[in-house]
């Protein structure tokens, strides 16, 4: 696991009067570099500087009486430089700051030395017994034991303590108090049409280009115009970051004539302008009340006046995951409540983004098979498209009629 950088004020190189040696101060202790202005003096200060920022602004040497608190804290420290992308935190800092809670609110003042694969244990069931799902469990787990294999690499843990930590198996199905999460399945188009009609126009715009593309929420959020090659019939959008970018991988999108029609009058704004925009759609919507205003201007609120003057939340520039799939969740309450309204029984179900991508696999194989799968979704290997493409029952069904 790379480093992060660590931004902030580094101990300077400096002089020792009374020996005439370079020096520099770490944690507090004096480390003498050789003759001052040396070549020799300078290559050991960049050494020492560098191994210090690599052990989190600490000594690089394992300290016997290191707690498990005080390495969360450097872990910490660690992740919130690491884990993030264009400047902001990701989903993985949120994980890591959930495992490191429960960690120290059993073992804080353990040491290090002394937290085994039996106190590993002991917090995976504490946490199985609690209303987290077992895949979830067993990510917080994995999470110690990366944070110990990263206090090893640091100097800062005993070498012996990660390999120990590793002999503990995750939780499997069936096997565990834990409870079981349905796996994402596809979303049948009926109920996505249903849910259209309630959703913000740009959000519609939105699902209907990944039900067309077959793309992630997050490649759908972050589209911009300069990200869109559209020389060919078939467009490609190669998105500037994606989920596995951080291990060199390229991701191109190809979009046909249904996602085309959803994303061309928004291509049409400066190249590095994201083409959803949440603020854009507001701007709409109100622009929309006010022509639908029956009371005359000079009675009543004027435009602006009744908004609040600190808002704690503005629009955007661009979606996220989260708010794309809370605007879908807040269109299929919508939906619902305008059936009960007309006394109709049936409910729209409820459904979220990642249920597009499994849709357009599971159309995608039923039609060209798997490998078309692999190559649409962007998959490294055919396991990971089996898992978004739901298999062809109906095929295995006409099959045994016909020889079973």
């Amino acid at each position: 696991m790379p480093n992060a950088v660590f931004v902030g004020r580094v101990p300077k190189y400096r002089r020792h009067k009374p020996s005439g040696q370079a020096a520099v101060s770490l944690c507090g202790k004096d480390f003498y570099l050789g003759l001052h202005g040396t070549r020799a003096s300078k290559a050991e200060y960049d050494r020492l500087i560098g191994e210090w920022l690599a052990a989190g602004r600490t000594l690089p040497h394992p300290q016997a009486d290191l707690t498990v608190a005080e390495l969360a804290l450097r872990y910490l420290r660690f992740a919130q430089g690491y884990y993030r992308r264009d400047g902001e935190p990701t989903r993985s800092l949120e994980r890591v700051q959930t495992a490191l809670k429960a960690l120290r609110k059993s073992y804080a003042h353990t040491l290090v030395s002394d937290f085994g694969p039996l106190a590993l244990q002991a917090l995976q069931h504490k946490l199985a017994a609690s209303e987290l799902s077992r895949r979830y469990v067993n990510y917080l787990v994995d999470t110690i034991r990366r944070m110990f294999k990263w206090g090893v690499a640091q100097e800062v843990v005993p070498e012996t303590v990660y390999p120990a930590l590793t002999a503990v198996s995750g939780l499997r199905a069936g096997r565990t108090p834990a409870r079981e999460t349905e796996p994402i399945g596809p979303v049948d188009e009926a109920v996505v049409e249903a849910t259209l009609p309630y959703l913000p126009p740009i959000v519609a715009d939105m699902v209907r280009f990944q039900q067309a593309s077959g793309c992630r929420p997050g490649e759908v959020c972050a589209v911009r115009p300069c990200d869109v090659d559209t020389s060919g019939s078939a467009w490609i959008y190669t998105p500037r970051r994606h989920k596995t970018d951080y291990r060199g991988h390229t991701r191109v999108i190809f979009v046909g004539p249904k996602g085309q029609d959803a994303l061309r009058r928004y291509l049409l704004r400066p190249a590095e302008a994201f083409c959803f925009c949440p603020a854009e759609g507001e701007r709409k919507r109100r622009a929309d009340l006010h022509q639908e205003r029956v009371t005359p201007l000079s009675c009543g609120n004027r435009p602006g006046s009744n908004r609040r003057r600190r808002p704690k939340k503005h629009p955007g520039e661009r979606y996220t995951s989260r708010s794309y799939h809370a605007a879908v969740r807040h269109a299929v309450i919508k939906a619902n409540e305008e059936r009960e309204k007309k006394g109709i029984e049936e409910r729209v179900p409820a459904w979220h983004p990642n249920q597009l991508r499994h849709s357009a696999a599971t159309a995608i194989r039923k039609y060209f098979g798997l490998e078309a799968v692999q190559a649409v979704l962007g998959h490294k290997s055919l396991a990971v498209s089996e898992v978004y493409a739901k298999k062809n029952l109906a095929l295995a069904a006409e099959v045994m009629r016909k020889i079973g």
